[in-house]
């Protein structure tokens, strides 16, 4: 890298899943726009020719008038090649194909086990964190080898297991993970100010908030703006609009967009705890009890949100691969605007271009007095010149902190299991989510049948007998 007038050239970010057709070009586009940064990204996936079409994209929008952040993008065929001496590393994959993914969300409905996403927690955050553990273990080993220094950003599903065994199996690892539920729920505090109190113009970074729990299961427990503490006006909020919830308009009502809702789950725990439950409904409600949120079908429309159904995501992919053809064709662009993703306001206080303050998963370090050392949590941070300093964000109330302890303990336990290849303790973490209500002897059904589903991804596990 070089430093030159409050710039840094040369930069080498290494992304792997280059061939994504949706977070990639977000960074592409944010990239773009920072004139304080410049370089080259490394595009490795498995699938290189997604990896070559998304270098064509990338490299036309360097090429366009008006981009400030000069990048070269090169689709390269190895992981080692990838990584080595990379300065920033991206880790952003999908584990598994779509077939996997139905089978994580929709078999279990077959015994009544409904999931609104099924990547981070209950029968479908179990099963994908099996096929992704492994694939993270070589990761850190390569980068271990290859770019021991270089600063890991992951946005993979289940962020706290991804993490986890990063660093696991490399403990020295400069590593954490980046969500934008949060940002979701600053998003309702700033419509909040704008209907009670007139706010025309209100940005996330005028928004105090002290952020605390785990990924897709995060809690505020104080918000202000410029001095407003937010929590009363918050609970009249609440009140106002705990019946109907807030639904917005056209594409932003929940009837109409799977990743919408009308935050009535998150204001039903806000009654319940009087803390602002800071992730989005769809996950909310995965980490509760079944009887909570998703019952059944009936329930989930009641609380107004949705399930994300894998026939969605498959219709979803081939949209974005449509544009990827018309992009590739030169009939369309990548929008030159900001995604409000954090990741480049990162790299940039990292390289000591400005210090920032967000919400990042890390492991815990005493950041989170009521959570085990070393579990990954979330809270705010201090990024500056290359540390990240995670800030005090204290302790739940004890009915929260029984909520969240329980899925941090899975999360051992599913780790363990992964690792070592053991059957019966992945069992034993299933059968103690809260979403698995099952008798035992259905538990092992679908357990097992599971399992099978996903055998490519298990070598060495002893399956014989299912």
């Amino acid at each position: 890298m070089k430093y030159l007038d409050n710039r840094v050239e040369d930069i080498k970010i290494a992304y792997i899943g280059g061939g994504s057709r949706g977070w990639a070009w977000k960074l592409m586009a944010d990239l773009a726009l920072e004139p304080d940064l410049s370089g080259r990204v490394d595009l490795y996936d498995i699938d290189l020719e997604a990896a070559h079409d998304n270098e064509i994209i990338g490299n036309k929008l360097t090429a366009r008038d008006g981009v400030k952040g000069k990048w070269r993008y090169r689709a390269v065929p190895t992981l080692e090649e990838a990584i080595d001496g990379a300065d920033f590393i991206v880790i952003s994959i999908q584990p598994g194909t779509f077939k996997e993914m139905a089978s994580d969300v929709h078999l279990p409905e077959r015994y009544g086990i409904y999931q609104s996403v099924g990547d981070t927690v209950g029968p479908g955050g179990l099963f994908r964190a099996l096929r992704a553990i492994p694939i993270y273990r070589e990761f850190a080993l390569k980068i271990k080898e290859l770019a021991p220094q270089a600063w890991v950003i992951n946005y993979t599903n289940p962020m706290s297991l991804c993490l986890k065994t990063l660093y696991r199996v490399f403990p020295e690892i400069k590593a954490f993970g980046c969500c934008h539920e949060v940002f979701g729920t600053q998003d309702v505090l700033i419509k909040m100010l704008q209907t009670k109190l007139g706010v025309k113009e209100v940005t996330r970074d005028e928004l105090r908030i002290n952020v605390l729990g785990i990924n897709h299961f995060t809690w505020i427990d104080a918000a202000s703006y410029r001095g407003i503490d937010l929590f009363p006006l918050y609970r009249e909020y609440v009140d106002e609009n705990y019946e109907n919830g807030i639904e917005g308009e056209g594409e932003e009502n929940w009837r109409n967009n799977v990743f919408k809702s009308a935050q009535r789950v998150k204001f039903d725990l806000f009654k319940r705890y009087g803390l602002i439950a800071a992730a989005g409904d769809r996950h909310l409600a995965e980490f509760l009890p079944s009887s909570w949120y998703l019952k059944d079908l009936e329930t989930v429309k009641r609380w107004k949100f949705r399930l994300t159904t894998v026939d969605f995501r498959i219709k979803r992919q081939e949209e974005l691969e449509l544009k990827r053809k018309r992009m590739i064709n030169g009939e369309e662009e990548i929008k030159l605007e900001a995604s409000g993703e954090e990741g480049v306001r990162q790299i940039k206080a990292l390289l000591g271009l400005g210090d920032v303050i967000t919400n990042v998963n890390l492991p815990n370090r005493g950041q989170m007095s009521d959570m085990p050392s070393n579990a990954v949590v979330e809270t705010n941070a201090l990024f500056t010149r290359d540390r990240v300093q995670p800030v005090l964000a204290g302790a739940f109330p004890p009915d929260v902190q029984q909520l969240a302890i329980r899925h941090v303990w899975n999360q051992e336990t599913i780790l363990k299991a992964a690792l070592t290849k053991d059957r019966e303790l992945a069992f034993r973490a299933f059968v103690n989510d809260p979403l698995v209500t099952l008798d035992l002897r259905s538990a092992r059904e679908l357990f097992d049948q599971m399992l099978l589903n996903i055998e490519s991804y298990l070598p060495g596990w002893k399956l014989s007998g299912i």
